[in-house]
């Protein structure tokens, strides 16, 4: 199934993170669920016991691999696959930089090991160059014993910030070794400008660029914490301040999922919190608002996009029988540049997967460690990583810290990239770049715990 005799890395940390991981296992992250919870909140337990959730950084760890996004989903051979965006992943000789591609990860925080997905369809720099569309991984879930991957794609635009236009579902029925289009061909066909539409791709060209970046929610191993049948995903409701701050979600039943058709959009609650489920999608209501002010309008670097800002992640604490969502915006400059100081950062729950979300938690100068040079984002909650009692979660992220004095260098990386004779050449001098101007752009780690009353 995977090629782990010469790719799979087992994690090395270093003796001061040892102890740290210690803590982590005796507050039992890791641990898996309790068995055959409703989707309901468990016995005696009230939303409003949760009262607050706390980053623990001593007992931050780097995991190694190189990249960001990480949505990870929880399989059905107790392993969670995780999509790696912009970087190597794990790989011991990289070759190239991936758009996205997917791993795997065994075991728990003490003894983590990564497995690259080799039959995922190429989605690299290499066989991607030029002025081709790209696609960047999104939405992801194992369920019933399948994969599904939607991906994400940018317009063309070169006077502003590049928007997300549409996305791309692709899955896999043997657990990764072949994979397919939306309509079940084979292999994975990448559209290029002129062929897409919204008869090859899930979503394309919709209101305000809604649901063009997606994240699922995540119920369980193999989804088996869900009760009604339906698979939940949310997305940004646009690209501009105003819209993009805003959360939207559809469903579909899980044996529906690759007919577009049959997708029902969030169209508000009524009185009594019963959601109102739609085909149209122009009739879609905002689920819940993230702060306005935390979205790029500008680029540190010509051509580049409008960065993933309020992307949630959104997963099931089935011991507490709570959904929990992380969150986080984009630090900008005054100049609406990204990255211009530090993210924002929010927790929240709910008793049900479209809320009412009440917020648990706010940093709005997200600095793990107290580093106020970092520039964390997009971060995650592990699906597999919950305390037997729910109180304690795996919590992970990327830190694209040294992004700016990157930019203001460009010239250094422009001439290295112009020596370069062949893309190989290249793809290693981007790599050579992000190691020493990013080294937070990694799949860091840390426990945050619930504080319930």
């Amino acid at each position: 199934m995977h090629s782990t005799s010469d790719r799979t890395c087992k994690v090395d940390f270093e003796s001061d993170r040892r102890n740290i991981l210690k803590q982590i296992l005796s507050l039992g992250v890791g641990a898996g669920y309790a068995a055959h919870a409703s989707g309901s909140l468990a016995s005696g337990f009230h939303a409003s016991d949760v009262k607050a959730a706390i980053r623990r950084d001593e007992t931050t760890a780097r995991l190694g691999g190189m990249g960001h996004g990480y949505q990870m989903s929880w399989g059905a051979q107790d392993r969670q696959y995780v999509a790696v965006n912009g970087g190597t992943g794990w790989a011991e000789k990289p070759k190239s930089l991936y758009y996205s591609r997917l791993w795997t990860i065994d075991g728990n925080l003490q003894n983590a090991t990564f497995s690259d997905v080799s039959n995922y369809p190429d989605l690299n720099e290499i066989s991607r160059s030029g002025q081709l569309p790209r696609y960047v991984g999104g939405g992801l879930l194992a369920v019933r014993g399948r994969i599904y991957h939607f991906l994400s794609t940018l317009d063309r635009a070169k006077d502003r910030p590049r928007h997300w236009t549409g996305c791309k579902l692709i899955y896999s029925d043997d657990g990764g070794r072949t994979w397919h289009n939306q309509d079940g061909t084979s292999p994975v066909h990448w559209e290029d400008w002129e062929e897409q539409s919204r008869d090859r791709l899930a979503f394309f060209n919709e209101p305000d660029g809604c649901f063009s970046l997606l994240s699922i929610l995540q119920m369980g191993r193999d989804y088996s914490a869900n009760r009604d049948g339906y698979i939940y995903a949310y997305g940004v409701n646009g690209n501009i301040d105003g819209r993009m701050n805003e959360l939207v979600m559809f469903r579909v039943k899980v044996d529906k999922i690759l007919d577009r058709h049959a997708y029902e959009f969030f169209a508000g609650s009524a009185g009594d919190g019963t959601p109102r489920w739609i085909k149209d999608i122009a009739a879609r209501a905002v689920v819940h608002s993230f702060p306005r002010g935390w979205i790029n309008r500008t680029n540190l670097m010509p051509g580049d996009l409008v960065v993933e800002a309020w992307l949630p992640s959104v997963v099931f604490n089935e011991p507490l029988g709570l959904y929990m969502m992380a969150s986080a915006g984009i630090g900008c400059a005054p100049d609406g540049t990204e990255f211009g100081k530090p993210s924002y950062l929010g927790f929240w729950v709910s008793t049900t997967p479209w809320g009412p979300w009440r917020q648990i938690h706010e940093d709005t100068a997200w600095m793990p460690g107290g580093d106020r040079e970092a520039r964390a984002y997009l971060p995650r909650i592990s699906p597999k990583w919950i305390s037997a009692d729910g109180k304690s979660f795996g919590f992970v992220w990327s830190d694209i810290k040294g992004i700016r004095e990157f930019a203001r260098d460009e010239t250094l990386f422009t001439a290295a990239l112009e020596k370069a004779a062949t893309a190989e050449e290249r793809n290693m001098v981007s790599l050579d770049f992000l190691r020493r101007y990013m080294p937070g752009l990694t799949f860091n780690v840390q426990r945050v715990d619930l504080v319930v009353s």
